[in-house]
């Protein structure tokens, strides 16, 4: 994914918010902007972070009930229920039983293994770590740690693990035949994972045996933000052809693209509020070495993508304010001076009063 142009000025992003009272639209924590590229997301939760490094590193212990609000509506509650040593992170996101149906569960014991725990009450995933029972080694602490606060992360990169294995199975298959010859199977591709992660918004994974197609739907309450969205979107699409040819094919149309055609729950709404994003995501994208830099980056994309609308819109009201600041200085200097003016007394005398 090429980055576009970054705005003079970038406001700080909003901070997560801790506490039963925070409201579930909080943001993440994000990167510190460079002088030469946009302002990246971090793929991990901040604050489980940083609370599970002070934990792990000596902290004393004590009493943990948080909540702690994350993009797409996922909250996560940090809690010590059974005694001020043992942490329980529990995990709640909208679409966990379709992940479940596109292999989270697999994906989840692989990473957490013997920390799992059954879900709390009103939460779909939960993880326990023993402060007293840690890996012994720093760089075993820190891996755990960097787990855990990847838990959202980890949760939805199933249904595209799945999709870059079955990529590769139908490529091998597909080796086998020419063009004209492979089964309609294989020239078709694979199923097509619907993640409805968000209300009205889902992720679309489809495997093919030549690429993966991974496509965003989004909604633009806003004229301005659709027309902010097709500048940055064209942007996308347009450093491909300049500079950057192993970046990702990226498409935007307001219609349901042809992988979605006749697809359940696919809105055919013409009003211009739903946008299509595709992502063509090519073999060399799709490698062991890359796949789980990949599946971070394109989970990142939405965020991402309405942050930065976001940004430059600030950006212009920040412009403009300053700019009518500028014009009321130069009013105020521009005012006249008062003037003089001669009056007379009944005797005939004279004298000057100023206006």
């Amino acid at each position: 994914m090429s980055p576009s142009p970054t705005p003079d000025v970038t406001p700080e992003p909003p901070q997560r918010q801790a506490g039963h009272s925070s409201p579930p639209y909080h943001t993440r924590i994000a990167r510190p902007p460079s002088p030469v590229a946009m302002l990246l997301l971090d793929y991990q939760n901040v604050l489980i972070e940083s609370l599970l490094r002070d934990r792990f590193n000596g902290g004393a212990p004590a009493n943990i009930d948080q909540v702690v609000s994350d993009f797409d509506g996922v909250t996560f509650h940090i809690s010590t229920p059974e005694s001020k040593t043992k942490i329980l992170v529990s995990l709640r996101i909208k679409c966990y039983q379709e992940l479940v149906q596109y292999g989270a569960q697999s994906v989840l014991e692989r990473e957490y293994g013997p920390y799992i725990v059954d879900p709390e009450s009103g939460y779909d995933f939960s993880v326990q770590v023993d402060l007293e029972n840690l890996p012994e080694d720093q760089e075993g602490k820190d891996d755990l740690v960097r787990r855990i606060s990847l838990l959202k992360r980890n949760a939805m990169a199933a249904p595209f693990e799945q999709a870059f294995d079955e990529f590769h199975q139908l490529q091998e298959e597909a080796s086998k035949y020419t063009s004209e010859a492979a089964p309609q199977g294989i020239a078709e591709g694979g199923e097509t994972r619907a993640i409805h992660y968000r209300e009205e918004e889902a992720i679309y994974v489809k495997a093919s045996h030549d690429r993966v197609t991974v496509i965003f739907s989004t909604i633009f309450r806003e004229e301005t933000d659709r027309i902010f969205g097709k500048v940055f979107l064209q942007e996308f699409v347009d450093a491909r052809r300049r500079a950057i040819q192993n970046a990702p094919q990226v498409l935007f149309r307001n219609e349901p693209p042809l992988e979605l055609q006749g697809f359940p729950g696919v809105s055919t709404s013409t009003s211009g509020e739903v946008g299509y994003i595709t992502f063509v995501l090519f073999p060399r994208h799709l490698t062991k070495q890359r796949r789980a830099e990949v599946i971070s980056h394109i989970q990142t994309f939405r965020d991402y993508f309405h942050y930065h609308i976001k940004a430059s819109k600030a950006f212009i009201h920040s412009r403009m304010r300053k700019r009518t600041a500028d014009f009321l200085q130069v009013l105020r200097r521009a005012r006249p001076e008062a003037e003089e003016k001669e009056r007379k007394t009944a005797s005939g005398r004279t004298f000057k009063v100023q206006a």
